[in-house]
């Protein structure tokens, strides 16, 4: 392994932490006592702790000793969303394919240690919204002196479940030039007396309790023999079938070999073919070549495996787009793909931009990386030298059912609003909020001047973002939102809430029942004018005279003069949603409570409301009667930390309610705590 790259990787699992928010509420039945720190991503040491005393803010953890009831902040850390169902659409573009190569994404959300388990209070995040394009997120990180077993927080594997992407925690042995001691290597594949590993069975126990999808092993401590292999192949063995026997995976990392030592081979070969045929998938390492990843899927094949279930190893951590890559070796233009593709560190496109970059700059940074220089992936850009994922992989879709509504909440945001209205004005990240995002941007379709299209977090309807159109408009432009298998019926209705910032503009919604006639071009839209207006507003949209399935959602603007001219244009989407029938009112949470203080900090906890729930928010209500937004999880705990009593107040009244697919809200359950 390169030394720069393994210190990039050391340097990235211990950076500075982002600000966090506090911890989880007691267990309910419990009397309110002190507040408890903060609640984090969990990690742990397989057994044995190293030597001395931890670091500030480090906690040692054995996972030997891990049970669920005893774990103090599960309730934080335990998804809520299922994995969801997905589809692929008709193709974007005549290069994307699907059923071939996919896409592993290996990510550093936050540093192994002091990661929030429920967000943080800045937009200055990785709030990762490609999900179309991935088939498994690891949630990577550990090192000696933190760490080495990470389980992922809920707001990532709620937000990447709601997009059918799997979610692994990370089981990271380091090599010994990093602090990696092979008796942690011993720990993990330790037997008890019946021959069984009994960490296999507790960290598929850890990704049922957490909601997460099983785990992506990388031994890198060198010093083992052929008995030590042995074991870890053992390991190995019943991790995968206890895994599978509940529905989760298990990645193989291309490190430890046959005879124990560590040598990263850059291909599936004799050397690590039996880890592989163990495990569901293993990432090559990124030593590579165009040959041995040939070799490696024939092998894959010979074995009667699936090729792709290769990821060959991209680095772009230090450089990102600007990597030269051989992308023929992987995913060719012109025959089959040859393996997949497994991205380490993508966050670059976050991590390289300057002090003080703005949400806007980073999802520009994002679009690019994922879609290709031309930002718009049904036109790739031949001459780009980066081939970005969109190029290749057929994009995914979960919009599959009825009612289905989104806000374009990124997950993060300078400020909150609601209808329109801030309620809050405080920076965050949550990616548990994050809606079902389009899956291909942003495509255009027009003979004109192309206007450009992002998310945009000056203003919102709902949440942290909306989406801008926003340029020169010479002729109609047609702006696909989603890939969708909606079901239509007799009483479904499109609403859609908008608002035009300049310029004059006429909009109508665009839904499609069938798709286009070949990749790229404008699905066979059926358009409905919707009223146009310079403040928020949400126009209710019959769908008469469609049958069938909604294929395609989208919107027309057409410059108000008829098309002939243009002219600037600033058109903000705030909202869509889809139903059949009337909107339907979550019930009510209940026993709200608080059962931990201490001065400004609370916790609280409640019952979830029954049936269907989106997630829940939570906010203040000030003695002159406004409500401020305090925060939002899809979990039923919450912290709240540096509260102070408002002048005059004797008391601080707190609220929760449900939020359903629609964004409708329910009554309140209601807390008053005395300061």
């Amino acid at each position: 392994m390169k030394p720069t790259r393994r210190a990039l990787l050391i340097a990235g699992a211990t950076a500075a932490v982002t600000p966090a928010l506090p911890a989880t509420a007691a267990p309910s039945g419990k009397s309110p006592r002190a507040a408890a720190p903060p609640p984090h991503a969990s990690y742990w040491y397989p057994d044995s702790l190293p030597s001395g005393t931890p670091g500030p803010g480090i906690t040692w953890r054995s996972l030997k000793s891990w049970r669920a009831a005893d774990d103090p902040d599960l309730a934080f850390n335990a998804a809520s969303v299922p994995l969801a169902a997905r589809f692929t659409p008709a193709p974007v573009n005549a290069t994307a394919r699907a059923d071939q190569a996919r896409i592993q994404s290996l990510v550093s959300f936050a540093p192994t240690a002091s990661n929030p388990s429920q967000g943080s209070a800045t937009a200055d995040y990785y709030a990762l919204t490609h999900w179309a394009y991935i088939d498994e997120l690891v949630f990577w990180g550990g090192s000696s002196g933190e760490g080495l077993i990470l389980a992922p927080n809920a707001p990532i594997v709620d937000a990447a479940h709601r997009h059918g992407v799997r979610v692994l925690g990370n089981i990271f042995l380091p090599p010994v030039a990093y602090g990696g001691q092979l008796r942690w290597t011993r720990d993990l594949v330790q037997k008890d007396a019946a021959g069984r590993f009994p960490l296999a069975e507790r960290l598929v126990a850890v990704a049922r309790a957490y909601g997460f999808d099983g785990w992506f092993v990388n031994a890198e401590t060198g010093g083992g023999n052929a008995a030590l292999a042995t074991d870890m192949l053992g390991f190995l063995r019943e991790l995968k079938s206890r895994a599978a026997a509940v529905g989760q995976r298990v990645t193989w990392y291309d490190s430890m070999t046959v005879n124990g030592s560590v040598s990263w081979q850059g291909a599936l070969d004799a050397q690590n073919q039996p880890f592989f045929e163990t495990a569901d998938d293993m990432f090559v390492d990124f030593r590579w070549s165009a040959s041995s990843l040939a070799s490696s899927g024939e092998r894959a094949e010979r074995i009667g495996r699936d090729r792709y279930e290769l990821w060959a190893g991209v680095d772009v951590e230090a450089s990102g787009w600007n990597r030269a890559v051989n992308w023929d070796a992987m995913v060719p233009k012109d025959r089959d793909h040859v393996v997949s593709v497994g991205f380490y560190r993508p966050e670059w496109t976050r991590n390289h931009l300057p002090a003080g970059r703005t949400p806007e700059q980073f999802h520009a940074a994002d679009d690019r990386f994922w879609s290709g220089r031309s930002l718009d992936p049904s036109r790739p850009d031949d001459t780009d030298s980066w081939r970005g994922p969109a190029v290749s992989v057929a994009d995914r879709s979960t919009v599959t059912a009825v009612p289905f509504a989104s806000v374009f909440n990124t997950g993060h945001g300078l400020r909150w609003y609601e209808r329109g209205a801030v309620t809050s004005d405080a920076p965050w990240n949550h990616l548990g909020l994050q809606d079902r995002l389009p899956s291909r941007r942003w495509v255009v379709h027009t003979s004109g001047a192309r206007p450009a299209v992002n998310f945009d977090f000056a203003d919102a309807w709902c949440g942290g973002s909306s989406v801008l159109v926003d340029g020169e408009l010479t002729a109609p432009a047609v702006l696909d939102v989603y890939a969708a298998r909606l079901p239509l019926g007799v009483n479904t209705a499109v609403e859609l809430t908008h608002r035009i910032d300049s310029g004059a503009v006429d909009v109508e919604l665009a839904v499609a029942t069938s798709d286009p006639d070949t990749p790229g071009s404008t699905p066979p839209y059926t358009y409905f004018p919707v009223n146009t207006v310079n403040t928020w507003q949400t126009a209710t949209v019959r769908l008469t005279g469609l049958t069938g399935t909604i294929r395609a959602i989208g919107v027309r603007l057409t410059p108000a003069n008829g098309g002939s001219g243009g002219g600037p244009v600033r058109w903000r989407l705030g909202g869509l949603a889809v139903r059949s029938g009337a909107p339907c009112t979550p019930a009510a949470p209940s026993g709200l409570r608080v059962t931990g203080a201490s001065g400004g900090d609370l916790r609280l906890t409640w019952n979830p409301a029954p049936g269907a729930v989106r997630h829940y928010t939570l906010h203040r209500l000030l003695p002159d009667g406004t409500h401020r937004f305090l925060g939002g999880t899809c979990q039923q705990a919450y912290f709240l930390t540096g509260l102070r009593p408002e002048q005059g107040e004797r008391a601080a009244r707190f609220e929760v309610r449900a939020v359903g697919e629609l964004y409708t809200s329910s009554t309140p359950a209601t807390v008053t705590h005395a300061w």
